[in-house]
């Protein structure tokens, strides 16, 4: 990752908390920690964050918001090529004409870029995700009503008696925080109580991650794998993962990212 776009990530990550940990953005960047720290003190000299022990904060510390999720910006350009290798492949899985429900995230919204063309029914809880398909396809868009989380471009209500009970759709797509034995894993109540109003509305449950959510944890558990038809996920993914996925009766489907310029399929099913 260039430098630059390092830069961008570490001032958008310390505006969703006052302080984020050397290990926090080398997670995030996939950049080694001395870099990071080289990249804090860069940042520190132009006085755009405090250098702190272990870390860096903002300089005007944020007002945090009602949701733990990690905000759109931040995460959108992090395993960009991942993201874009499985949101192909999702939409791959779509019939002209079908309904789908499409959640929003950042891997879920590279979805967009592969839907131009086609005439699709589309529900989605995503603000950025809706716009994008109202300009740019000729897809048919349907919104649940709610508050809209700018920092997480969600459209998210707590009330039942929404749009969403009048939509049913073929398949959902949805990510994921992170995914163990235990089920498919989230970071904020709320979201996980939009979700789950979301999956209830379609006959099939598919899960659009990249490999490192594997390994990552959280406090919330959306559903078990037993509610998940299909998994879609990077070529990267731990031979234990993959075990746990198949034995537990979902399909596995990876992927290999590409540059765009490659027009050969590098989809496989297990």
């Amino acid at each position: 990752m260039h430098e630059r776009e390092r830069h961008r990530i570490i001032l958008s990550a310390i505006q969703e908390k006052p302080v984020i940990t050397v290990q926090d953005i080398a997670e995030l960047t996939e950049a080694s920690e001395a870099t990071i720290r080289r990249d804090i003190a860069a940042l520190h000299v132009q006085g755009k964050l405090r250098r702190v022990r272990g870390g860096a904060e903002a300089v005007h510390p944020p007002q945090l918001g009602n949701l733990a999720a990690r905000p759109f910006r931040v995460s959108e350009s992090v395993n960009i090529d991942k993201k874009r290798a499985i949101a192909r492949a999702a939409v791959d899985l779509c019939d002209e004409g079908d309904s789908i429900i499409i959640n929003g995230g950042t891997t879920t919204f590279q979805m967009v870029h592969f839907m131009s063309a086609r005439r699709l029914q589309v529900m989605t809880n995503s603000f950025a995700i809706a716009e994008h398909l109202v300009k740019h396809s000729k897809c048919t868009v349907s919104v649940p009503g709610g508050a809209i989380y700018r920092d997480q471009s969600l459209i998210l209500s707590p009330f039942d008696n929404d749009a969403i009970r009048n939509f049913y759709a073929r398949r959902i797509f949805i990510g994921a925080q992170g995914i163990n034995a235990h089920g498919v894993m989230e970071s904020d109540a709320l979201v996980i109580q939009s979700e789950q109003k979301l999956v209830r509305q379609a006959e099939e449950l598919i899960i659009m991650v990249d490999s490192s959510k594997f390994s990552k944890r959280s406090s919330l558990i959306l559903c078990s794998l037993d509610n998940v038809s299909a998994i879609i996920t990077d070529d990267k993914i731990p031979d234990e993962a993959a075990a746990m996925v198949t034995d537990a009766g979902v399909k596995l489907i990876t992927v290999k990212p590409m540059a765009s310029s490659e027009k050969e399929d590098t989809t496989s099913v297990a």
